[in-house]
């Protein structure tokens, strides 16, 4: 704090280091033109001073922050694979990231909790935002790029090739001969979880096989609702010799639920998934998924993004990541 407790402003820092405010301001900013010598000065200044900048008044002064921001619901394997992407791209590229959650990270899904973040973020604090599996279309004031958007949404996107990652899951299961095959599907308000099961049905159909709406369930890709649909089932007389998750999480805990009622995965039952967050491979056996590149989406929507704010991006506005088929322990020919 200067005298008196008010607050340090840069002309405090000019007066310490025997510079001008304007020079200051170049080394605050990270602008070239000041010798290293000054430099050394002000940032010394500073440190003696306590100056902190703010990203609000800079954003007043130059109608940019420089600062893009990641907005999800909760932090979980899929989200911590998407955001080493998104820091990757953005090292070097002079944009500073804010990520903002919900303070329960692990906490029961929020209706709306999309609008509320970005609201928080957008225009004074950040130029842009990247939004993680929202389920409603958003809108704001600065360019947003949406990670797995919602059904029907317009806003520019990255996203995998659900369709195709799906149908090659099934493929595979039926390849090992299984025709009873159990589909757990995701959150029916995002895209992803239509073109997964529509994967599902398209696989099962060239194959010739009967789609029955009994080993159909409906989750929301987090194990909490996989547990009771993968229990009915597996409770079943006439259980599937297979079952499909629409995300590893899910399918994991299929994989916990058939020890429990002790069938051998993949003797008894098999179990597939779709993601490959790093808890698959380390799974016993090894959870057979689908790669839909979580790192590289990452990169994808960092780098739209990037181009977004800066306007010059001229691509479409969905980029469609490909799959790929990732086979381990989890699945066999039915016994």
């Amino acid at each position: 704090m200067a005298d008196g407790g008010a607050p340090v402003t840069m002309s405090d820092v000019a007066r310490l280091a025997g510079v001008s405010t304007a020079t200051v301001s170049r080394v605050v900013n990270g602008r070239y033109g000041v010798s290293a010598e000054t430099i050394a000065q002000v940032r010394s200044a500073i440190e003696q001073l306590g100056y902190e900048s703010s990203l609000v008044a800079a954003s007043l002064r130059r109608s940019r922050t420089d600062v893009l921001g990641l907005v999800t619901h909760n932090f979980q394997s899929y989200t911590a694979e998407v955001l080493k992407g998104v820091m990757d791209e953005l090292s070097q590229s002079g944009f500073d990231l804010i990520i903002y959650a919900n303070s329960d990270l692990f906490g029961r899904y929020s209706e709306g909790w999309e609008q509320r973040h970005l609201a928080r973020l957008s225009g004074t604090l950040t130029d842009g935002c990247i939004v993680v599996t929202p389920s409603r279309e958003v809108r704001s004031s600065t360019p947003v790029v949406v990670i797995d958007p919602a059904r029907n949404s317009k806003t520019p996107s990255v996203t995998a090739d659900n369709l195709a990652g799906a149908t090659s899951v099934v493929e595979h299961l039926l390849g090992l001969g299984h025709r009873r095959i159990g589909f757990i599907a995701g959150r029916s308000s995002m895209e992803a979880a239509w073109s997964r099961e529509e994967g599902y049905r398209a696989a099962l159909a060239g194959a010739g096989v009967p789609v029955d709406p009994e080993l159909i369930a409906r989750g929301d890709f987090t194990p909490e609702s996989s547990e009771p649909l993968a229990r009915a089932l597996l409770d079943r007389t006439d259980r599937p010799t297979a079952i499909f998750a629409a995300s590893d999480a899910m399918a994991l805990t299929v994989m916990e639920v058939a020890r429990e009622l002790g069938l051998a995965v993949p003797g008894d039952l098999s179990v597939a998934g779709f993601d490959n967050i790093p808890e698959s491979a380390l799974a016993e056996p090894g959870l057979t998924t689908v790669d839909q590149s979580m790192y590289r989406i990452g990169c994808e929507a960092a780098r739209m993004l990037k181009a977004l704010v800066r306007g010059e991006w001229e691509g479409p506005d969905q980029t469609v990541v490909p799959t790929r088929l990732v086979v381990r322990g989890s699945t066999a020919a039915p016994s």
